[in-house]
């Protein structure tokens, strides 16, 4: 079995190379290939993956390559993890939002918009290349922001696709910790969108504890070993539900402006500080194990749950994983082909999610206007039509006004980063048949490709 990286120059490709080498036998797995546009980036990530392979004696091949053809070609599993325009646009989104006093972060408010609005065509014209070159291979897309772009691929990419989070493993984890359970008695009842989801129940080895939890999180305020779920005791009594650490920003949207205002740096400039040091241990020829700074670049269980997703996969009695996949009735109240957060049952029959309880009022609100944002976003992606993105960015609960919206707007254009449709032009343009997206803010598929993990980086 072949497995393609795209966007395999990513500094965190070796948490998902680790894995495989865990359980690549157990998968079958013969050659993993990584594919980026940045020799700079793909030549020391890929020599590490081999030497860390070898070390361990993965059984498998580890190539790279920067042509996208001959990486996807005969695959199983593609695996996406780019990020156009790199770090330089996440950094742009971020002081673009301090500027205007809206959240600077690349997942949601407007640096998500900025963020999927780059990103759908280039995803798209990977997506034709694996149709092209590998019918029948499933697409794991990790990709920011996630359900955003897990939507447009399978509305629009006609490639088999799943969206993968970590959030919903790493609170599964950390809620197992906490108690003092193995996380195979645990089990979640979580529902919502990507980034935008609530654990609803915990039951263990079938007994709902959910109250017990709530209980813990009434009397400290949240979770010791996920700070982010600190909301206060109030807040549990009033919501009796768990939300991701991402609804910070929106719970809490006054405190996180205050702390990215005192911040000194973004994350993007954290981040391209911690990459630098990383480069510099992958491209030491003596380094053969997985750096301890890896961690400080978000993404925990990244691995596991990647490998948890192709075994479901490929066998034919279903498991059940958390994913973002077409809701398909899932979730009362939207579309059917909707990407939604919820478990669902992986086999070699595909993806089913399973169908949970209607949305409690003090969420449904706010999950059906954030996807209202979403699909006017891949519209607008679709259309490269300026009035879509608009009212994409106005009906965003974190940029919201007008005249915010059309600050954003206005940016992104004079940039270059989007480039609404013009008498004779064709929409979506992709940057492997037109030189338009060269001549933006940077090469085919602009600008490194590096990884998206869902954590909070």
């Amino acid at each position: 079995m072949k497995i393609a990286i795209i966007g395999g120059g990513s500094t965190y490709t070796p948490e998902l190379v680790e894995g495989l080498v865990e359980r690549g036998r157990d998968l079958g797995l013969t050659e993993v290939v990584l594919e980026d546009i940045d020799a700079d980036r793909l030549d020391p990530v890929s020599d590490f993956c081999r030497r860390m392979v070898q070390h361990k004696d993965g059984g498998f091949r580890v190539r790279s390559t920067m042509d996208l053809d001959e990486a996807v070609k005969d695959c199983t599993f593609v695996v996406t993890q780019i990020r156009v325009g790199g770090q330089e646009a996440r950094y742009r989104d971020e002081t673009r939002g301090r500027k205007l006093g809206l959240i600077g972060q690349e997942t949601t408010g407007e640096g998500g918009f900025c963020k999927a609005v780059r990103t759908i065509p280039e995803i798209l014209d990977i997506a034709a290349r694996v149709r092209h070159c590998a019918p029948g291979a499933w697409i794991i897309n990790f990709t920011n922001p996630s359900g955003i772009i897990t939507e447009a691929l399978l509305r629009h990419g006609r490639v088999q696709t799943v969206g993968l989070c970590n959030i919903p493993i790493e609170m599964k984890m950390e809620a197992a910790k906490a108690l003092g359970l193995s996380p195979e008695s645990v089990e979640l009842d979580y529902a919502g969108l990507n980034h935008l989801g609530w654990v609803r129940g915990i039951r263990v080895n079938g007994k709902d504890i959910m109250d017990d939890v709530l209980a813990l999180f009434t009397a400290g305020g949240g979770l010791e070993e996920i700070p982010e779920l600190d909301f206060g005791a109030d807040f549990y009594r009033a919501v009796r539900m768990i939300p991701s650490p991402y609804l910070r920003y929106f719970y809490r949207t006054e405190e996180v402006l205050d702390e990215q205002e005192a911040a000194p740096r973004t994350r993007a400039q954290e981040v391209m500080e911690i990459e630098g040091q990383l480069f510099d241990y992958y491209r030491d020829k003596a380094n053969r194990e997985k750096p301890d700074l890896l961690s400080q670049r978000g993404g925990a269980w990244y691995s596991r749950v990647a490998l948890q997703v192709m075994e479901g996969l490929l066998k034919p009695n279903p498991t059940r994983e958390i994913v973002n996949t077409q809701n398909r009735g899932a979730v009362p109240g939207l579309p059917d082909d909707a990407v939604v957060e919820v478990p669902a049952r992986l086999s070699s029959y595909g993806v089913e999610p399973i169908p949970v309880q209607p949305l409690e009022e003090e969420i449904g609100g706010l999950v059906r206007q954030v996807k209202s944002y979403e699909r006017l976003t891949i519209q607008a992606a679709m259309e490269r039509s300026r009035d879509k993105a608009l009212a994409a960015l106005m009906a965003n609960p974190l940029v919201r006004t007008l005249l915010k919206a059309r600050a954003v707007l206005e940016d992104l254009v004079a940039i270059g980063e989007f480039r609404p449709m013009e008498q004779g032009d064709a929409p979506c343009p992709s940057s492997h048949s037109s030189a338009a997206r060269r001549s933006g803010p940077g090469p085919s598929r602009p600008g490194p490709s590096t990884t998206t993990s869902n954590a909070a980086t």
